[in-house]
């Protein structure tokens, strides 16, 4: 009995000390095979299978020690999901952080925000949602796969933190204490889909730029350059573009600063641009003026109802020419093979009313849109969603929609756990003229560990200096009136008045 609860002691001591980065390929782990662990030294990122030639993102600042653990994760026979795995060697802080997607995926892309979690003190992962390029360009992966839809959709994201914890669990001896993740775009999209249909998963989560209506958007982009093609008087050219986003500007760039501290509180009426008399580059037709309308106001069907919503005033309309070819394959992939599961469907026969509900049928759960997230709050979740509202990739209306639907279906005054930053200026994810750098991640642990929602969160152009605090919609940060416009303590917080739309910025 002694040499037995000897023997069980060092079991449990063995346990709780983890095992060593290099034993961790043969751990059995049902419906994964790990295809390596190695420690990987302190020093600069080296993108994993890049050369010195095609190495990934570069940072000043090394990369700390870290065991790197590759998987293959199987959770159906037509499934083939590689996730990143990096844990720090030492000084780990007990969490772990998933990182999102781009676009199609199709390839691990979350090495940024795995870098500056390691540097954390994170355990971070990312994967490439079940495809690459090897299965085909953009949405080709999908044909003949439905499962490989439903990894892009939102399987492989979770299997990847269920598979990753338990490595996880395995090198340290103990499981995280919490658990992250943070996506834009599609990794939005990702993000908003865990909180519904995995509300464990995450105790914090931070979704940008939503993609979340991967579907309707790419199916309303579709629309939008077909009736172009059918329609060449609605095109509009560069000349009549210019005029109709230097007028927006004129009116509601009040500051001068060349983009729109809240687009919201300017409104702007496009009739007035129809030409009077004789057709110029400085007026538009009643056929453009349809088209300036529909970028601004968003795709709608023969019923009026929105597919996908439209651009924010500040954002320059640009061209909109009659192209009478096929529409681009990053958005065409969408409705020809994850909704009308054929390649060679032709683009003239499409039809927005008759097609938008086939493709809803057949690949309407990519989408993220169940507003109803009353499980991932009872979990103790924290969602911090934010969108840039000089974004030309998707439109900011988007994610201020989602944020609205939820306390539609859940009542208002849910900010004691999720709350939607608008960044001024800021364009897809990143970059742009505004404050477009800033702590999401601090300010997420803050709240989930400490209970400290972020009444604001100051954002910073790294390149012009400019520093403005980012407020929790409907809150816009508003100009004290005396000062420089990039000095931060010269903006304040404020509730928009009843009727914003008919304020300028």
């Amino acid at each position: 009995m002694i040499r037995a609860s000897a023997v069980a002691v060092t079991l449990i001591m063995a346990a709780l000390q983890g095992m060593p980065c290099e034993h961790l390929s043969s751990l059995s782990i049902p419906g994964a095979a790990i295809t390596g662990a190695e420690l990987v030294a302190e020093g600069p990122f080296r993108q994993p299978g890049a050369g010195p030639a095609k190495s990934g993102p570069q940072s000043n600042e090394p990369l700390p020690a870290h065991c790197r653990v590759t998987m293959i994760l199987r959770p159906t026979g037509d499934s083939n999901i590689h996730v990143e795995l990096w844990m720090p060697k030492e000084n780990w802080n007990g969490k772990f952080l998933a990182a999102g997607n781009g676009g199609w995926a199709g390839a691990v892309q979350g090495y940024a925000d795995m870098q500056d979690g390691l540097r954390r003190g994170y355990a971070a992962a990312a994967t490439d949602t079940g495809h690459s390029a090897a299965d085909g360009p953009m949405g080709m992966f999908a044909l003949g796969h439905p499962e490989k839809i439903v990894d892009f959709a939102y399987r492989a994201v979770h299997d990847m933190s269920v598979k990753s914890k338990r490595v996880i669990t395995a090198y340290y001896g103990r499981p995280p204490e919490y658990s992250y993740f943070k996506g834009c775009s599609t990794g939005g999209r990702q993000a908003v889909m865990a909180a519904q249909r995995y509300p464990g998963d995450f105790d914090g989560i931070i979704a940008g730029a939503l993609a979340n209506r991967h579907i309707h958007m790419h199916t309303a982009q579709v629309a939008a350059a077909i009736r172009l093609s059918r329609n060449p008087g609605q095109a509009v050219s560069e000349a009549e573009a210019a005029m109709v986003s230097e007028a927006v500007m004129k009116k509601c760039d009040v500051l001068k600063e060349g983009f729109l501290n809240n687009p919201r509180a300017c409104s702007f009426d496009f009739s007035t641009l129809l030409c009077r008399e004789a057709k110029t580059d400085a007026c538009l037709t009643e056929a453009q003026l349809e088209t300036v309308e529909t970028f601004y106001g968003g795709v709608k069907n023969g019923k009026g109802e929105l597919i996908f919503a439209g651009q924010s005033l500040g954002n320059a309309l640009p061209a909109q020419p009659s192209t009478n070819r096929e529409p681009n394959a990053f958005i065409w992939d969408t409705v020809r093979i994850l909704g009308l599961e054929d390649k060679d469907y032709d683009w003239r026969d499409f039809d927005l009313d008759r097609d938008m509900p086939v493709i809803d049928a057949a690949a309407g759960f990519v989408d993220a849109v169940d507003p109803d997230l009353g499980a991932f709050k009872a979990h103790g979740g924290k969602l911090l969603l934010y969108h840039g509202w000089g974004d030309f990739g998707i439109p900011p209306e988007n994610t201020i929609q989602y944020y609205e639907s939820v306390l539609e279906e859940m009542g208002r005054g849910q900010d004691d756990w999720m709350r939607l930053f608008m960044v001024p200026g800021m364009g897809h994810c990143s970059g742009g003229a505004g404050p477009y750098s800033f702590d999401a991640l601090g300010a997420l642990e803050k709240w989930r560990e400490q209970g400290m929602a972020p009444d604001a969160i100051m954002g910073r152009n790294p390149q012009s200096g400019l520093a403005r605090p980012l407020c929790p919609f409907p809150q816009y940060a508003e100009y004290d009136g005396s000062g420089s416009l990039a000095d931060s303590s010269n903006w304040s917080c404020r509730q928009p008045d009843k009727n914003t739309a008919e304020e300028t910025d």
